[in-house]
């Protein structure tokens, strides 16, 4: 015969145990869902950072397409819908574009930067470097993107054209850095 068991031997060793991993389970399922959550908003903000990116490149964009280059250049203000859903997303503040440098392109078959070398005569030369002369003239750009609930993003974009010393003069005015001769 089996013996009987009262209560009295019993100590619920197995109530505890599983109550101590019950809350194991429990921490860890916290913990997960904290981490996800962390995950999920850092994902939404790199989204929002490159949205807003995106949306100061196609202003900066707008502003070199529109560009005559006879003119002075100025800043510019424009509304972007970046996801198409007739809803501005992002205001972008274009600032007027900074002329960085302004250097004579080279002659065609030359092989140095000398200019009397190049044309063999240093009045040839001065004469090349007339009104339809081209320069390379290098710009920066910078734009900021606001979204509407505050957050905003600074781009800084630089650009290099091909144009003629009329245009260059008018588009990069002379300064202590930048000269068009």
């Amino acid at each position: 015969m089996k013996p009987i068991h009262t209560l009295h031997a019993q100590r619920g060793a197995v109530l505890i145990v599983g109550l101590i991993v019950l809350m194991l389970i429990t921490l860890m399922v916290t913990a997960a869902f904290k981490f996800s959550t962390y995950n999920l908003k850092s994902v939404g903000n790199m989204q929002s950072h490159n949205e807003a990116v995106a949306a100061a490149n196609q202003a900066i964009e707008k502003v070199v397409g529109s560009w005559n280059f006879g003119t002075t250049p100025a800043g510019h203000h424009y509304d972007v819908d970046i996801n198409n859903d007739g809803v501005y997303d992002y205001a972008v503040e274009v600032d007027a574009p900074t002329c960085v440098k302004a250097m004579p392109m080279r002659i065609a078959g030359s092989k140095g930067d000398d200019c009397s070398l190049q044309l063999n005569a240093t009045t040839a030369c001065t004469s090349a470097l007339s009104a339809a002369a081209k320069f390379n003239v290098v710009w920066d750009i910078p734009a900021t993107a606001t979204a509407p609930d505050g957050t905003y993003v600074r781009v800084r974009q630089g650009i290099s054209l091909s144009l003629t010393k009329a245009q260059c003069d008018t588009a990069c005015p002379p300064s202590a850095t930048t000269t068009c001769q």
